[in-house]
């Protein structure tokens, strides 16, 4: 049957320690369930102008600060040094803290990919002969109980020991992928055994007080094929609702919502409690799905997706509203100036989303991935990489300002460790699909219909939209190539109802084929191209990069008669560095005219939105006249770092929301 030479086309796919032989790619993880296998960082090339300066800082600035932090002005490394009897002393800190040191680990490991540094790798080295020389001969480690209370591990669901543990099996991996170094590897596998001597299926009971164990667990199956790993992370989860926390010692914890052990996993709807503990679980249930193919855990992550996008995200991608809780309260309950919006919970949506885009082959899942990426999660880092929020509100009066650390300093290895990674995010393959996810220029070389494909992206995508896709077969090869189509780009920039386009011009975006405009249609937020490829083909796409004025739902009382606006996947704010020391005395009409500029006199440099509205003004006899201004709005993600000052992304449409001590 003749075939015309490309067809446009949708498919649905649906220890201690034992000899042991890793022959780990992210390329072939036996993820039978999920749509595709995420292209892991290893084999991820960054390129792209942002993205590339953006990891490069966190190489510069944001690691030697957390290095500086963990190994000298605290006492974390010390902790380890004294467990491990190379010094005399005493615990130190917060009980959690072994986990920062972990975290920070997993950083450097992503981004010594990224920039070699011979000098930090030693360093590392060194701190992992000290974490290993810390674990006892039974596997466990943890310096808080090792050097206080021995007798009492594993006592107390809520003291973090199998968090830490996570951690510890995160960064061992990243570790290993990068340097090929197994020697913490062996320390994670020996945690791990130990922990699945105690706990699992016919011995003692657990719910993990912080989750994290659980996703870590599935990492160290995929690079070890020991299934026990796979078996003990799905028999975690299961132990959640079954009112079995009777370790628990915090107070908030008698609401046992708070950590998401109110009703078993594959029975939740609805978000609730702490949101990065929520993240991290749902991570580790669709990392868990993707390898059985549990509908009960696909069910329930489905369902409280939609709750959380539906009716609980800010428009910057970030998440939990309540600093009382560090999570959520009721829906559509999103104050901006209290908003808490951790940066690790941005950090987890990431995470989760990509996990459910793998899963389920949608684009909506990496729509959010990269809503939280750009904006929520990189809010958190300043622009020189050495300064940080820890909640991310969408107003200020002026109070809020980045630190160089915190008492509980999740955040700045968490942030680090997700930028120098961003490469993870990019591509999927399958055995007869391509798959291009996030629009971060880079290279690569898959495996596609047992043909090696290099790959290029060629991306302006913040700035400008325009992309350039280079695909070079080593022999022509049919498969699929799947390009997401951004639903910002569509006029629907979150699924649901909660936030809407106001105003669009209705422009589509333009896909080529080797210099020919071509009619793809989208289905579940992709364009599918199903042809033979072969050396040399090209696909070029134009995002239209209109300014979008985008509503919030009528329920969502700080917003009402507000307007927020996004260019590309960039949410903006105003900031009264720009505009005189102010940011809540304008409004914006219906029918304001914008104009998008690139100002690289801005940190880092970026595109403005200008636009001309009435705005308030105090005479110097202190009357108040109204007068035309224009005002100058930059991406969210940038503000704060010219100094502590005003700042608001919803913006009021008249005079009569405008406060000037705004108290949303």
């Amino acid at each position: 049957m003749f075939l015309p030479a490309f067809v446009f086309t949708l498919v649905t796919m649906k220890k201690i320690i034992i000899p042991l032989i890793i022959a780990y790619s992210t390329h072939i993880l036996p993820a039978q369930q999920a749509h595709f296998k995420p292209v892991g960082f290893s084999e991820v090339t960054v390129t792209d102008p942002f993205w590339k300066q953006r990891i490069q800082t966190v190489a510069t600035s944001t690691i030697p600060a957390c290095v500086e932090q963990t190994e000298i002005q605290t006492p974390r490394i010390r902790n380890f040094e004294v467990a491990a009897g190379l010094k005399i002393g005493k615990f130190e800190g917060i009980f959690y803290d072994d986990s920062d040191v972990y975290k920070a680990i997993e950083a450097i490991a992503y981004s010594l990919k990224n920039f070699p540094d011979r000098e930090l790798e030693q360093r590392t080295d060194r701190w992992i002969d000290i974490i290993a020389a810390a674990q006892l001969p039974d596997g466990y480690i943890n310096t808080y109980y090792t050097l206080t209370a021995p007798e009492k591990r594993w006592t107390d669901m809520s003291m973090h020991e199998d968090y830490n543990g996570g951690h510890l099996i995160e960064a061992a991996i990243a570790y290993y992928q990068t340097t090929g170094k197994r020697k913490l590897l062996d320390v994670a596998i020996r945690f791990a055994n130990h922990f699945d001597s105690l706990f699992g299926p016919g011995k003692r009971p657990w719910v993990t007080g912080h989750q994290e164990l659980e996703l870590a667990l599935v990492k160290l199956y995929k690079i070890t094929g020991e299934k026990r790993y796979l078996t003990l992370a799905d028999w975690l989860l299961d132990q959640r609702g079954r009112k079995l926390a009777v370790g628990y010692t915090w107070t908030q914890w008698r609401d046992t919502a708070y950590a998401q052990d109110a009703v078993p996993v594959k029975q939740q709807r609805e978000i609730t409690g702490h949101a990065v503990r929520a993240m991290y679980l749902y991570t580790g249930a669709a990392d868990v799905a993707a390898h059985t193919g549990d509908a009960g855990y696909i069910q329930a992550m489905k369902a409280v997706w939609e709750d959380v996008v539906y009716r609980n995200m800010y428009i910057t991608g970030g998440i939990g509203s309540s600093g009382r809780n560090e999570g959520f309260s009721n829906d559509y309950d999103l104050p901006n100036m209290q908003a808490y919006c951790e940066t690790c919970a941005s950090v987890g949506m990431v995470f989760w989303n990509h996990r459910m885009n793998q899963l389920t082959g949608e684009g909506k899942y990496a729509d959010i991935l990269e809503r939280s990426l750009f904006n929520g999660a990189q809010a958190g880092l300043s622009v020189n990489g050495n300064r940080f929020f820890y909640g991310n509100p969408l107003a200020s009066t002026g109070s809020h300002n980045r630190r160089a650390w915190f008492g509980t300093a999740c955040c700045p290895a968490n942030i680090a460790r997700l930028t120098a990674s961003a490469g993870d995010y990019i591509y999927g393959v399958g055995r007869q699909h391509l798959w291009v996810n996030q629009y971060i220029g880079s290279k690569t070389r898959v495996v596609v219909n047992q043909t090696p494909v290099n790959v290029e992206l060629i991306s302006d995508y913040m700035w400008n939209g325009n992309i350039q896709l280079n695909i070079n077969p080593d022999r022509s090869v049919n498969f699929i190539l799947y390009l997401r189509i951004p639903g910002w780009a569509r006029g629907e920039p979150v699924p649901g109802d909660l936030y809407k386009v106001v105003t669009r011009s209705g422009k589509q975006p333009i896909i080529k084929l080797n210099g020919t405009e071509i009619l793809v249609p989208v289905n579940n937020g992709y364009a599918a191209l199903s042809r033979k490829w072969n050396k040399g083909d090209r696909v070029d796409i134009q995002f239209p990069m209109e300014v979008l004025e985008i509503q919030a739902h009528p329920e969502v009382k700080a917003n009402r008669n507000r307007i927020a606006l996004q260019r590309g996947p960039l949410v903006y704010c105003v900031e009264g560095a720009d505009n005189g020391n102010q940011a809540f005395h304008f409004i914006v009409p219906e029918n304001t005219v914008y104009q998008a500029r690139y100002n690289d006199s801005l940190p880092g440099g970026a595109v403005t939105i200008q636009f001309k509205v009435p705005a308030l003004q105090v005479q110097s006899d202190k009357q108040v006249e109204t007068v035309t201004q224009t005002i100058t709005a930059i991406p969210y993600f940038l503000w704060c770092n010219r100094g502590q000052n005003e700042m608001q992304v919803w913006l009021p449409r008249q005079f009569d929301n405008l406060r000037v001590n705004p108290e949303n």
